[in-house]
């Protein structure tokens, strides 16, 4: 299913905008991402496949350009066993803490798909990589943790434009998974990721499908200079867009 990728004509320096079909191919991607848990095929992933799905990994902003990524690539069953007993643990005593309808709904859902996908990727975050002041990370000392997030999210957008199915599986105990994976204590594991090519991508996420979850009204969730300042008649305007470009999601 690998397929060579033509190198632009252009640089980055004769574009200051995409094309039109460029940027239709972002929006498409962005709207079409999914979390996979149970729609697995046993189809091998070419390397030349996985190693651009990396590449857009390792190209996510980071604070102080620190790059605190690592990707531990997982192919082996053995470990996969070992990460999935991990999650068995974690997801009863997660099913444990929702009351008792939402408890057998919790129960009913497929959550991850860690032995089906023929790849597993864990992505974490190194705090120490450039030292223990980084630029940008003096005040909000999280930032290091979440530039590796950014590094999932760019693995999970280049999967799904190579046609290639991610499921993102939280519900591992942090310390289970560094034993698991042979992970030093200092490493803190950021995003397992179950990876491989699908059946089929559900048209809305599943937890919406299922009925766990709706998705929130994009107005809803507009402030506007102050927390809680819903609207002013300067930004009047923006929220009639934002709810007249409700279905825009939903043309890709």
């Amino acid at each position: 299913m690998g397929t060579k990728m033509e190198k632009p004509e252009n640089s980055h320096q004769d574009n200051l905008f995409f094309t039109e079909d460029e940027r239709q191919g972002l929006y498409k991607t962005v709207f079409n991402r999914r979390d996979v848990r149970g729609q697995f095929k046993p189809d091998p992933i070419p390397d030349d496949v996985l190693s651009r799905i990396l590449y857009a990994a390792h190209h996510a902003p980071s604070v102080g350009f620190m790059q605190p990524w690592n990707f531990v690539v997982v192919r082996s069953n053995e470990v996969k066993k070992k990460v999935h007993n991990a999650f068995i643990e974690a997801n009863e005593d997660a099913a444990n803490m929702f009351d008792s309808q939402k408890s057998k709904t919790y129960r009913s859902l497929k959550l991850e798909g860690i032995l089906e996908s023929p790849i597993n990727i864990c992505i974490t975050c190194d705090r120490s990589r450039t030292g223990p002041v980084v630029l940008g990370r003096t005040a909000m000392k999280e930032m290091d943790l979440y530039s590796s997030v950014c590094a999932a999210q760019n693995f999970w957008l280049a999967a799904r434009a190579e046609g290639v199915g991610v499921g993102w599986v939280s519900i591992i105990q942090q310390a289970a998974l560094q034993q698991a994976l042979n992970i030093p204590e200092e490493i803190v594991p950021i995003a397992y990721l179950c990876v491989g090519y699908v059946s089929h991508f559900y048209d809305k996420p599943e937890l919406e499908t299922k009925g766990w979850l709706n998705r929130t009204p994009l107005n809803d969730l507009l402030y506007f200079d102050q927390w809680g300042n819903k609207k002013t008649d300067q930004e009047e305007a923006l929220v009639k867009q934002v709810i007249q470009d409700r279905d825009f999601p939903g043309q890709w």
